[in-house]
């Protein structure tokens, strides 16, 4: 009778801890794929950080070629670069997509300045990209400053015959930087399309920055649906001037303001995204997409806008290759031409997408510079998002403490749907618009550590994402 007692007790107590031993396997079985996650993304930042070639890459586009405004020799010879880059670094395939893109110029350096008890004070100044010129003497007139688009349109008819000056600066008390940035970009874009309606001579814009400095910010500009008699120079002027014209003209509120500008919108030009991928060995037909712009504003060399997304992007692939991981799904790389004046390339990328019935199924994109990593804004369904959360404590050791819901990118926006996970690669944000749209986008502005940092980064989650993402789900036909 004992032995039968204790047969049963012994039988109770094993079916008892069945689930537990079940949970624990599991767990264990969760554990080991973590650890080769580890070893594989510690493996892919040694390799970055010890044998990158996206500093030398970067090096070569700016200093070589230089600003790449969509449209411009500099562009067409960066499509040339590209190709024969992503050829070099071993991409299963490569080819040009082509696109039509807008070609504006700027023409002739701009020149403002104004008089004021005396004195000719010159204004450090920049034409807006598709602003009109001035007429070949240049505008002239009183000022009337605002904070606001708002505040611009309750003036009405007072604007006629005046310059407008937008002097809303960057809200400093926000933490992200680009969020100051949308906080006052509406009036850099939108300015010239609510004075004009009621007859303005032109518009003058504070420059998009956090910084004083003598530096005038670029970026794109609409007329919206002002008819083209309506349609009237637009300038940026630097934060400092902007500073200090605001002071003189609550000493002398009739001043008058003079700007020079030469610039023109010529017709569409032929140009290209540049396309590359390693195809996939499991399921090809599945593409997970990172990219950058390759064009940029004139001013400057386009170093971390977007010369350090550009090569960050080939990196992730080069790094693939490099630690000879094979992706499950096919890895694509794009390098996106026209998002600063029109995203022409990623609307015709989308395009192309939709029509050959490819099945993207996630996307990466860098464009907010080439500073030390922070993590990723995360654009995708409930389930999706978890999932790439869940994996911070694989990312954290490497200072990628952030992923958050929020925005992917200009690029690959257009390919957003209940299925795609998109995400957008976020360094550091406090020195970015010291730099963004200037003549001081420069390759020397460029830190090699940061720039490594962020290529490892952003293979990291590539990873992550080719291996799990839609592991289990089936195919769309």
């Amino acid at each position: 009778m004992k032995n039968i007692l204790l047969f049963i007790s012994i039988s109770l107590l094993l079916a008892s801890c069945t689930p537990k031993q079940k949970k624990l396997i599991n767990s264990e079985k969760l554990s080991s794929e973590e650890k080769i996650d580890s070893t594989n993304i510690k493996s892919l930042f040694n390799s970055a950080l010890t044998d990158g070639k996206s500093y030398e890459w970067l090096r070569d586009l700016t200093q070589n070629i230089g600003g790449r405004l969509s449209g411009s020799p500099e562009a067409d010879k960066s499509v040339i670069w590209g190709e024969k880059l992503m050829k070099e670094v071993g991409l299963d395939s490569v080819w040009l997509q082509p696109v039509m893109v807008p070609h504006w110029v700027r023409g002739e350096k701009e020149v403002a300045n104004y008089t004021t008890n005396g004195v000719q004070k010159d204004v450090p100044i920049c034409a807006l990209g598709f602003s009109v010129a001035t007429p070949k003497a240049g505008v002239l007139a009183e000022v009337i400053e605002v904070k606001s688009l708002a505040e611009a349109e309750a003036l009405g008819n007072k604007m006629k015959g005046k310059i407008v000056f937008f002097n809303r600066p960057f809200d400093d008390t926000l933490i992200n930087t680009f969020k100051a940035y949308g906080g006052c970009v509406d009036q850099r874009v939108n300015g010239a399309a609510v004075c004009g309606e009621f007859g303005a001579k032109g518009v003058i814009v504070r420059s998009m920055t956090n910084s004083v400095d003598d530096y005038p910010h670029t970026g794109t500009m609409s007329y919206g649906d002002l008819s083209q008699e309506k349609h009237i120079p637009t300038a940026a002027i630097s934060s400092r001037a902007a500073n200090i014209l605001s002071t003189d003209l609550k000493q002398n509120p009739t001043l008058k303001f003079y700007f020079k500008q030469s610039c023109e919108t010529l017709p569409d030009a032929p140009s290209f995204n540049v396309v590359g991928e390693i195809r996939g060995t499991e399921t090809p037909e599945n593409i997970v997409v990172v990219g950058g712009h390759l064009d940029s504003w004139d001013l400057g060399d386009g170093a971390h806008d977007d010369g350090t997304g550009i090569v960050q992007s080939l990196e992730v692939a080069y790094l693939f290759k490099k630690n000879n991981i094979k992706p499950k799904n096919t890895l694509r790389v794009v390098f996106f031409m026209n998002e600063e004046n029109g995203t022409r390339g990623a609307k015709k990328y989308a395009e192309l997408a939709k029509f050959n019935k490819e099945n993207h199924i996630g996307g990466l994109e860098s464009d907010a510079g080439g500073h030390t990593p922070r993590g990723f804004s995360i654009d995708a369904n409930t389930v999706n998002t978890k999932l790439l959360q869940s994996w911070k404590k694989l990312l954290s050791p490497y200072g990628l403490h952030d992923l958050d819901k929020g925005g992917s990118g200009a690029d690959i926006g257009p390919l957003k749907g209940d299925d795609v996970t998109l995400v957008g690669y976020r360094p550091d944000s406090q020195r970015y618009f010291d730099y963004h749209h200037t003549s001081t986008d420069t390759f020397d502005k460029v830190n090699k550590r940061e720039l490594e940092l962020g290529s490892a980064s952003m293979v990291s989650i590539i990873y992550l994402m080719d291996k799990y993402l839609y592991a289990d789900a089936p195919v769309k036909p």
